[in-house]
């Protein structure tokens, strides 16, 4: 069966950094579809800005541009943390049969022996390890137990991913993408001279969403 890719984020808001990624992985390996899953309360990072469900409709408006992306709202209806192991458990329930690829940047790798559960992840999923040029990944930096994990399933066979469940780790190069959600953010916040830097950032249906729900406005706006 053709692997489900799975991308997780904030996406406060989504940009097409996310989505030109999650397609350009997805027509690499021929994953039958990415699902983008956006997080009520990352346990990595501070909390989102925009609420949990403008975050989703964005994310739904942004994958409709893109073939084979699809938004899924299961983090944001779960309480507590938005662990990925609980969301990995979750579709894994849903169909036993069918291979999952977490969507992963190299940098976030670096950091993922600090997730919850991490080595759980593994026996869930398959890891598809985005190569971003100008980001320096180091393998021999990595954490010795996360470093064995590594150099014992990384693979140059991308057809792994659909002959096996789970437990492969394969790195894809794919094109920059230097956009940033912070950026957009604050460019937001400057009002209409900010705008004109994100031009062409993030879909205009999401623009369209953010000012008419009036997203990111700074203070002095929303007075």
């Amino acid at each position: 069966m053709r692997t489900i890719g799975i991308l997780g984020g904030t996406f406060d808001p989504i940009h097409y950094g996310h989505l030109r990624l999650a397609a350009d992985v997805r027509a690499a390996l021929g994953l039958a579809h990415v699902l983008l899953i956006p997080a009520r309360d990352p346990p990595h990072r501070a909390a989102p800005l925009a609420p949990a469900e403008a975050r989703f409709a964005m994310v739904e408006l942004g994958c409709a541009e893109f073939p084979g992306l699809i938004a899924d709202a299961r983090e944001l209806n779960r309480a507590g943390p938005s662990y990925t192991v609980t969301t990995l458990q979750s579709l894994h329930t849903e169909d036993r049969t069918r291979p999952l690829a977490l969507l992963l940047g190299a940098d976030a790798l670096e950091g993922l022996a600090g997730w919850h559960r991490w080595e759980l992840l593994l026996t869930l999923a398959h890891l598809i390890v985005a190569d971003r040029p100008g980001i320096c990944f180091e393998p021999q930096k990595l954490d010795e137990p996360l470093r064995t994990q590594y150099e014992r399933r990384l693979t140059t066979d991308p057809s792994r991913l659909s002959r096996t469940l789970a437990g492969a780790i394969v790195r894809v190069p794919i094109s920059p993408q230097p956009i940033s959600a912070t950026a957009i953010r604050a460019a937001l916040a400057r009002g209409a001279t900010g705008r004109a830097e994100i031009a062409g950032l993030l879909p205009p249906a999401v623009l369209a969403y953010i000012d008419r729900n009036q997203l990111y406005r700074s203070s002095t706006d929303a007075t």
